[in-house]
């Protein structure tokens, strides 16, 4: 062994020695042969590399198979690559942009006079199926930073050239080879081509600027899905086609539940029918809420910009804020003054609640035995998202939170942050939703705080998922600006995730805002604040169960919970007698009494989702019964009236 000798960290901690310079694929070698053949990469203390990548000092080494989870990440990165390849082969001329890897898939960015269609991707796929059976080999090479943007100007690739230009002068340009067609990238990337496998497909194609600017060019983006094997491909295109029939959009327009229009763009023209389910959730989780000692409170909508500023608010989410001038009269002229130096003071719709929460904990003396107070507030917010960005009820601009903060002395956290775990459990349960991913999120490198304030933070929170006993994985980075938070994921019918709960542990705002306490000492103390919510957004919850469910949401919280439906006019009164009694009994009760076929009207009443039927004929009218008919069962069975009723009621009852 040479003076260069290097110690590898193998995963169950032995130890090898080797020469400085050794790569992946040799240590793989070293081990077997069958996992050398295996292998697609390495994990280099815990950071993904290339199996040919040369390793000159002390490292932790993982070698990772294509059977892996962290496979696929790499295996949608190179079919970015293929697909670039493809398009290029077969239109010569087109520029390629940008193409990562995405969750489910990857996409590439190109620019071309003429954009691409989804007629396109048919023989683009058939021309990436011929790269990956060549299995060239991914070469890297690192290039000079001037001949690199030489290189790529010759070419007419531009883009690429301008990429170059902008990143920093330390870094090294590194290219990668696939047989004679290469591209700009930091990799890592598999042994060859083959490796990408057959079970991709590409999916659609979108317009996207370049580098998101719309003031930029507008190139094409062509979108696709790969995976490790043809099983989980069929199951993922499964899903797609599960979801496009699940769509809330979709639903909720044959439902009759709500619309959006272009003069209010972001935001949700509720119907009779979609409101009565947003005020039974929003009456449900307020049933919770004061069981669990919560005190509810309304606060305003327009707050003074000098509160966002004291809150941090105004320096780190000022872009995402509705702005609103405060007019001030005109000096010198009648009437409003409208230039921008006109107005001494702005205000701006509030994005979140936090900040008004705290004005109202600051009223008066607080002492140590008023602690924890936990004030909620089904709080209206208003962000600028991007119009790009709006998507139906998921992505909105005006929403409202089930949105509460609970003052704490620290002491209080632990016991506080179970107790909420434990709330969200039971909320998430009642709704239906029984798997739940919990992610610790921690510190961002834009925040406000010392590091001594953050460790405690996140403590806190650690040690209060360790005593709850939910699993958990830590998330460096993606906290909050003012402190680190739990994110809660829970997975819906079809195994999509959706982040809905959090609960955030804030330091820095009570001693932004001057709030206190008085002490058992007798002394001013801060208080520990805990931003929570189990919901999040209610629209977006709504969109997430209207999906979850394909619009046969439980009974309790169905807008129209059953329909009287005649076969015959000589059951027109029995019917009506019928409806006054499901009505009077609490039931959301409609009558149909059209002159209609009942299978017309057993149809029409499908698509709305309405989960019970009671047909009604002229021997049902005589006996004073009920034919019963379920949503999504061709089945039948016959009640009497008083009978029927009082199992509905019983069904319908919210489980709180």
């Amino acid at each position: 062994m040479s003076q260069n000798a290097i110690k590898i960290t193998m995963p169950d901690q032995s130890v090898r020695t080797y020469d400085a310079g050794i790569t992946g694929t040799e240590i793989a070698n070293d081990i077997s042969k069958s996992l050398a053949k295996a292998s697609i990469a390495i994990k280099l203390d815990g950071e993904l590399c290339d199996l040919s990548l040369p390793i000159e000092k002390d490292a932790a080494i993982e070698i990772v198979k294509r059977v892996d989870e962290d496979a696929l990440e790499m295996i949608r990165h190179d079919a970015a690559h293929v697909m670039a390849e493809a398009v290029q082969n077969l239109f010569p001329g087109t520029q390629v942009t940008i193409g990562p890897s995405i969750e489910n898939g990857f996409y590439y960015d190109f620019a071309r006079n003429q954009p691409f269609s989804t007629d396109d991707l048919e023989a683009i796929e058939k021309e990436m199926r011929k790269i990956v059976e060549k299995g060239a080999a991914f070469e890297r090479e690192v290039w000079d930073r001037d001949e690199a943007i030489a290189y790529f100007k010759e070419k007419g690739e531009n883009y690429k050239a301008e990429l170059i230009e902008d990143l920093p002068e330390t870094e090294q340009i590194k290219i990668y080879r696939q047989g004679e067609w290469l591209d700009l990238c930091r990799g890592p990337h598999m042994p060859t081509t083959k490796h990408v496998g057959t079970a991709f497909k590409l999916l659609k194609v979108a317009g996207a600027y370049w580098r998101g600017n719309s003031d930029n060019a507008m190139l094409t983006r062509i979108y696709g899905t790969a995976w490790r094997d043809d099983k989980e491909l069929k199951a993922y295109l499964h899903q797609l086609e599960e979801a496009e029939k699940r769509d809330h959009r979709k639903l909720g327009n044959e439902m009759d539940l709500y619309h959006f229009q272009a003069e209010a763009q972001g935001s949700v023209f509720w119907h009779p029918k979609g409101f009565t389910i947003y005020n039974q959730l929003e009456g449900y989780i307020r049933r919770r809420l004061n069981d669990a000692g919560y005190q509810e409170i309304k606060t305003p909508q327009l707050i003074d910009n000098k509160l966002w500023e004291k809150s941090g608010h105004w320096g780190k989410y000022r872009e995402n804020m509705f702005v609103v001038p405060d007019e001030v009269p005109n000096t010198e002229e009648e009437g409003p003054i409208v230039s921008d130096k006109a107005f001494e003071k702005l205000m701006a719709l509030k994005p979140m609640n936090c900040p008004a929460h705290v004005q109202v904990f600051n009223q008066g003396i607080r002492s140590y035995r008023d602690l924890p107070l936990r004030l909620a507030e089904f709080g209206c917010c208003h962000r600028n998202e991007a119009h790009g960005a709006l998507h139906g009820l998921m992505r909105v601009r005006q929403f409202t939170q089930d949105d509460a903060h609970i003052f704490c002395r620290e002491d209080q956290i632990t016991d506080e942050a179970v107790a909420f775990c434990d709330l969200l459990k039971k909320v998430y349960s009642d709704l239906g939703f029984d798997d739940v991913a919990v992610a610790l999120s921690l510190r961002p490198d834009m925040r406000v705080g010392s590091d001594e304030l953050w460790d405690k933070a996140e403590d806190g929170l650690r040690q209060a998922l360790i005593k709850t006993g939910l699993e958990f994985r830590e998330d460096p980075g993606e906290g909050a600006f003012y402190g680190p938070k739990i994110d809660y994921q829970i997975r819906d019918a079809i195994g999509r995730t959706w982040q809905c709960g959090t609960l955030q542990l804030d330091f820095n705002l009570p001693e932004r805002l001057d709030a206190s306490y008085i002490g058992e000492d007798g002394n001013k103390h801060r208080p520990v604040m805990l931003h929570r919510a189990i919901l999040g957004s209610l629209e977006r919850f709504i969109g997430v169960m209207i999906e979850s469910y394909a619009g046969k949401l439980p009974l309790w919280l169905a807008p129209v919970q059953c329909v009287i439906a005649t076969i015959t006019g000589k059951a027109d009164d029995y019917a009506r007698e019928v409806h006054e009694q499901l009505r009077a009994a609490g039931i959301r009760a409609e009558l149909d009494i059209r002159n209609e076929k009942i299978n017309y009207k057993v149809r029409e009443h499908s698509v709305k989702k309405v989960p019970v039927l009671f047909v009604l004929g002229a021997r049902e009218a005589e006996e004073k019964t009920v034919a019963i008919r379920r949503l999504g069962s061709k089945d039948q069975s016959v009640e009497p009236i008083q009978q029927a009723i009082e199992n509905l009621i019983a069904e319908a009852k919210a489980p709180f």
